[in-house]
């Protein structure tokens, strides 16, 4: 791997001669590709996604969306640490063949990435994902069970076969592979490059490297799949262009990673006890308690040195806000004190992130590096280890989240299968727009026009059969709504569903 190659700022456009002249000439590439992202549509809609607290009231507590613009902080924050560093020679190749453009491409490309590394995240977050993955591993049964009693029903069972290879896609469902989908075929703006990113962003986009039907050389390295069947030929050509292959990650995605994970230790325990789910002292405690219980002390000095500083530092800023004479209250001095905490935390991880970074590059860009990621080679590791065991339980497991996550699901659960009866339920492949059900009907052209528009493209169906297609469809609809949207789509679709379907003591199955 090279940087020059990994860096690539030309366009899959371009290489098909429709080319766009630009006459803005004073934005380099790949700060052109952090801009095409900021103002698309699904941006927007993660200020209505759920980052841990599900249709939270209080506006402070972060969405997806305030999540995504702190881990584009972050990592360009890393980005400019690296880009400036002129006692480093990692980036040696790139410099001798692009001059000084480093110093704003390698922070673009990161804030970039990001920015973006959500977008595909479903509603209600990785609770969302786990529904659509168990709808998906259902239904996929259902409709098999279904074939199995037509013995004659052969194109059936050809389309059967062929979804086979690729149904992990769906019954693994992950909002990464949607992330990429996104970005290059459903975001349709003049054509079908979507927001045609730069070959840079899209290979670093791709958070796991690998396909979910991938069998090879360390397949179980990753445990998720970072793209899906439908856009393979996409990806085979974002790692031609940047040097790549399956199974081998894009170096800088290391660091976005990283930066998501600092964004949901440190900010995830900011939200808890800006929830009043916990209080600071509850931070310090639990710190202190997960310190003392570590049992190869020796392995985890560094690691522990860290740890203690941020807790004596945080500890002592803390008695100072209690002896102030500013009469502030408890709440205000657990609010202060937390601030306090994040900045000193974030400081510590940010460079103990870029120092492993540094060690490991050669490793990472020979595609060599055994670590599934930098944090945990990092002086930090311990610290967001136990902050992420502090969000757990303090956070996530609090029963008022668990139960607005469970209430997610149903919902997701009940709109998948309305919808369905919409995109499954047109009788003739060879017209998607027809379905058989009024209420089909009209659920159909409830879907987003976009989604519709590639679903009903002719040229995708020379490649993929008609179950994969109508699954992705379902995927793209569901992944693409915000929480209150699902809410409000599914009530204004289950009254209709239950005239039609349920008073009629029936329920509605529909297979090819």
């Amino acid at each position: 791997m090279e940087w020059v190659n990994l860096l690539s700022d030309n366009r899959r456009k371009d290489k098909y001669k429709h080319k766009i002249n630009n006459s803005d000439e004073t934005r380099y590439e790949l700060e052109r590709d952090y801009d095409r992202i900021l103002f698309c549509a699904p941006t927007r809609r993660l200020a209505d996604k759920t980052q841990v607290f599900p249709l939270e009231k209080n506006d402070s507590v972060r969405t997806r969306l305030t999540h995504s613009y702190e881990v584009s902080n972050l990592a360009r924050s890393i980005g400019t640490k690296l880009a400036y560093n002129n006692e480093i020679d990692i980036f040696d190749d790139y410099k001798t063949g692009c001059g000084d453009n480093l110093k704003r491409n390698l922070p673009a490309l990161l804030a970039a990435i990001g920015l973006a590394h959500d977008l595909g995240n479903p509603p209600f977050g990785h609770r969302g994902e786990r529904a659509m993955s168990l709808w998906f591993e259902n239904k996929y049964e259902e409709i098999k069970n279904k074939f199995l009693k037509e013995p004659n029903n052969e194109e059936g069972k050809k389309d059967l076969t062929e979804v086979d290879k690729y149904i992990m896609d769906f019954t693994k469902f992950d909002g990464n592979a949607q992330t990429f989908r996104l970005v290059t075929q459903l975001q349709i703006i003049n054509d079908s490059f979507g927001l045609n990113l730069t070959y840079a962003t899209l290979a670093s986009l791709i958070k796991y490297p690998r396909s979910s039907y991938y069998r090879g050389e360390n397949e179980k390295h990753w445990d998720k799949h970072g793209f899906f069947y439908s856009e393979a030929d996409i990806v085979d050509e974002v790692w031609h262009e940047t040097g790549l292959k399956e199974n081998v990650r894009h170096p800088l995605t290391y660091i976005m990673e990283a930066c998501d994970d600092i964004a949901y230790s440190v900010l995830d325990a900011e939200d808890t006890i800006k929830k009043g789910l916990a209080s600071i002292n509850d931070l310090f405690s639990f710190l202190e308690n997960y310190k003392n219980n570590i049992e190869d002390i020796s392995k985890y000095s560094c690691e522990i040195t860290l740890l203690n500083s941020l807790i004596k530092k945080s500890r002592k800023k803390y008695i100072e806000f209690v002896n102030c004479d500013e009469n502030l209250t408890p709440y205000e001095i657990d609010d202060i004190s937390m601030q306090m905490f994040r900045v000193e935390a974030i400081r510590i991880m940010i460079n103990s992130v870029s120092s492993a970074f540094i060690k490991n590059h050669n490793d990472i860009k020979n595609g060599v590096f055994k670590s599934k990621d930098i944090i945990s080679k990092s002086d930090s590791y311990l610290l967001c280890k136990a902050l992420k065991e502090f969000d757990k339980i303090f956070g996530y497991r609090n029963k008022e989240v668990l139960k607005l996550e469970v209430e997610g699901s149903h919902y997701i659960n009940n709109l998948m299968d309305m919808l369905w009866i919409g995109i499954h339920g047109n009788g003739n492949k060879d017209n998607p727009q027809y379905s058989k059900t009024f209420f089909g009907d009209y659920a159909y052209k409830r879907i987003s026009e976009n989604y519709r528009r590639v679903f009903e493209n002719k040229e995708n169906k020379e490649k993929l059969t008609i179950l994969y297609q109508e699954f992705q469809l379902l995927a793209d609809t569901i992944s693409g709504v915000t929480d209150s949207y699902l809410i409000s789509l599914h009530n204004e679709l289950k009254p209709l569903y239950d005239e039609q379907f349920e008073k009629n003591g029936f329920s509605y199955i529909l297979i090819h």
